[in-house]
């Protein structure tokens, strides 16, 4: 079954460590070399893993294999250069535009957001204390002031929801960190000053760690996270493991409300 994401909807899929790596084959050149340089096996399988399910399940959208599908980069927004987001480069049957995605994985767990308009997801553990008075200074004047006004016992949480908004949005514009960490506010403190254009919030998350979704319009009624199974991606048959009846998790509701499934 191909599946889709229509007007106002984002998927966002779940993958959980055990890192078990996957069949390679499915990857391109350019991921098997990638995959090659990494010197620790943890390293590797943690590529690996993220990988072939971001193409395992791009290709549901696709109606292709996941070895066929291939990826681009979008112009970037500041240099019109092609090394903006990544894209898939073929629609799917009946000439549909191909889906829009973003990866983002580290520390035990991946996350794969597919949407019709550009988006951008990111996933990333509370940092220590330390960490958060070293990286403050790189955000937004008024963000640096919100976060002043946080409890220090609460700050790294906030830090690091603040963060991966920053990151998401960034993603879903195609600049990375290439734009500044401090052009953009993306506080709580005033949501008319966030960027124009662009929903951006967070997605619930386990304890420890925060995630966060951006997508470019207003008309955003219905997120969607989709678990993955333990061992997915090592699976020989992963369209067979998705129709098992409880292996894949859906839970709607409204964004920027959120859902009520941790991550």
């Amino acid at each position: 079954m191909t599946l889709a994401a229509g007007p106002g909807e984002a998927d966002v899929w779940i993958l959980r460590r055990p890192w078990t790596g996957g069949p390679e084959h499915e990857l391109d050149d350019r991921e098997r070399k990638r995959a090659g340089a990494f010197v620790h096996p943890r390293d590797r399988a943690r590529y690996v893993s993220a990988h072939v399910a971001l193409r395992r399940i791009l290709a549901r959208y696709l109606g292709v294999g996941p070895a066929d599908v291939r990826f681009g980069r979008a112009p970037c927004p500041r240099c019109a250069a092609p090394h903006g987001r990544p894209v898939v480069l073929d629609g799917s049957p009946g000439n549909v535009p191909p889906p829009h995605f973003s990866l983002s994985h580290g520390h035990g767990v991946a996350l794969v957001a597919v949407a019709s308009v550009p988006v951008g997801v990111d996933v990333q553990r509370v940092p220590s204390a330390a960490t958060v008075e070293v990286c403050s200074p790189r955000l937004h004047v008024r963000e640096r002031a919100d976060l002043a006004g946080v409890p220090p016992e609460r700050r790294p949480a906030a830090f690091a929801r603040l963060w991966t908004r920053k990151e998401a949005y960034l993603k879903g514009l195609g600049t990375g960190l290439g734009r500044g960490p401090a052009a953009d506010y993306l506080g709580d403190g005033d949501a008319a000053a966030r960027p124009d254009g662009w929903l951006v919030d967070d997605l619930p998350a386990d304890p420890g760690y925060a995630a966060a979704l951006a997508l470019r319009g207003s008309d955003v009624h219905r997120v969607s996270l989709r678990g993955l199974p333990e061992g997915w991606t090592r699976h020989a048959d992963p369209a067979a493991v998705a129709r098992r009846e409880g292996d894949v998790m859906i839970v709607d509701d409204g964004f920027p409300n959120g859902v009520a499934e941790p991550i």
